[in-house]
């Protein structure tokens, strides 16, 4: 597909610099009253989502640093169950001929899809999506890996198919359009489901969805690295960013910060590691409770979304600081706020609400322009089709549940 030098120019901006939409973040407690409906929501998870991840998860501000990670199932035993592990991939196994119902013209660049095992003993395997740069310039762009946040959401659904990727679902789940503002027209853009039991993304061993956290999140994503590198050499050297959004304001620096430890002597390209690390962006970050939580309502209140009460109770009674106590009357105020919240969409609080959940069929007409609501669930019948997931090379050991878009 032709694209203007407009275009061009946009999303060479986009990639060097990541502007923060700077509208809802932080975490907050979760009520009764607030309807189930999660998104990559660092601070509410209940006001917009994953269609099929419709249970809220705990308040992100009661858990540890360490322990900051998506609800898993508990393990039965400790030890090692479920499908066998993925047979190893290579990059010829892991091309994709092409996505069911992508556009027949204007894809001029190579795609790759498969399992990176990061730990063969516990059957732990992070899948991936590479979108390489358009023609001939995938040789001399830069390697961009995109992390999303939840935690525990997928950069496949949004990333990839919502976000800065090269494809948007259309309305029948089914076919794809071409955005021309992808960053895969300046870069080779690099997308992760991470930790295991995102998306894709799995282990053999129960246990090990109930103990990720941050630090072993970095260490598979640098494993992951170094052993996709291997099965594509030609990126050892390559200049190479890592950018993110929402909880990737953890995900990215940490694992910047991994790179570097396990590189001799850190401080950037050395001999003895294939990652030349340039930098690192990050948008619309999740990094500090107290400012991210205290900043959301401040938003709220003054664009009228919450009531003059509600935001004075949570001025006087809230304390969001890491490790802070709750109390009863900040556990009303934020209650009151809520309420108020529940059909907003708090990313974009002038946009209207999906009203259905049905696909359309014949689409309605499609365009990156034109805000979508219900693009969630297209996204997720598509990667849901058993076409869709052959061709990616997916979900090669038969989950036992469907792909999401937040787990």
């Amino acid at each position: 597909m032709a694209r203007t030098s407009k275009q061009a120019t946009a999303a060479r901006a986009a990639l060097l610099l990541l502007v923060a939409a700077a509208q809802c973040l932080a975490p907050m407690s979760i009520t009764a009253a607030a309807k189930a409906r999660t998104r990559q929501g660092d601070y509410l998870d209940r006001l917009r989502g994953s269609p099929s991840a419709r249970q809220p998860w705990a308040s992100l501000a009661a858990v540890s640093s360490e322990d900051r990670s998506a609800p898993s199932p508990a393990p039965t035993d400790g030890g090692h169950a479920g499908p066998a592990p993925a047979a190893v991939g290579s990059k010829e196994s892991d091309r994709v001929a092409g996505l069911p119902g992508q556009p027949t013209s204007g894809v001029d660049f190579a795609q790759y899809a498969g399992y990176v095992t990061v730990d063969a003993a516990a059957g732990r395997a992070l899948f991936y999506y590479l979108a390489e740069a358009n023609g001939s310039a995938a040789s001399s762009r830069p390697l961009l890996l995109w992390l999303n946040g939840g935690p525990g959401c997928s950069s496949l659904g949004y990333g990839a198919m919502e976000e800065l990727g090269p494809f948007r679902v259309k309305s029948d789940g089914k076919t794809l359009y071409r955005n021309p503002y992808s960053w895969n027209n300046v870069a080779n853009v690099l997308f992760l489901e991470s930790p295991a039991g995102v998306g894709f993304s799995y282990s053999n061993t129960t246990a090990d969805y109930s103990r990720m956290g941050d630090n072993s999140t970095a260490e598979d994503s640098y494993k992951f690295l170094i052993n996709w590198m291997e099965r594509f050499p030609e990126y050892k050297g390559r200049d190479f960013y890592i950018a993110g959004e929402s909880y990737a304001g953890h995900y990215v620096p940490q694992l910047a910060h991994a790179i570097l430890r396990h590189s001799a002597g850190g401080g950037g390209k050395l001999s003895s590691s294939p990652i030349n690390l340039k930098g690192i962006m990050i948008g619309n970050a999740a990094i500090n409770d107290w400012t991210d939580a205290k900043g959301m309502y401040d938003f709220f209140w003054t664009h009228a979304l919450i009531s003059d009460e509600a935001n004075d109770g949570i001025t006087k009674h809230c304390n969001f600081s890491d490790g802070a106590g709750g109390n009863q009357l900040c556990d009303d105020a934020t209650s009151l706020a809520d309420e108020c919240l529940q059909d907003i969409d708090i990313y974009n609080i002038y946009a209207p609400n999906c009203q259905s959940s049905r696909l359309v069929s014949p689409p309605v007409t499609a365009s990156v322009e034109s805000f979508d609501p219900c693009t969630d669930y297209y996204v997720e019948a598509y990667l849901n089709n058993p076409d869709v997931q052959k061709a990616l090379h997916a979900n090669v050991t038969k989950l036992d549940h469907p792909w999401s878009a937040c787990r």
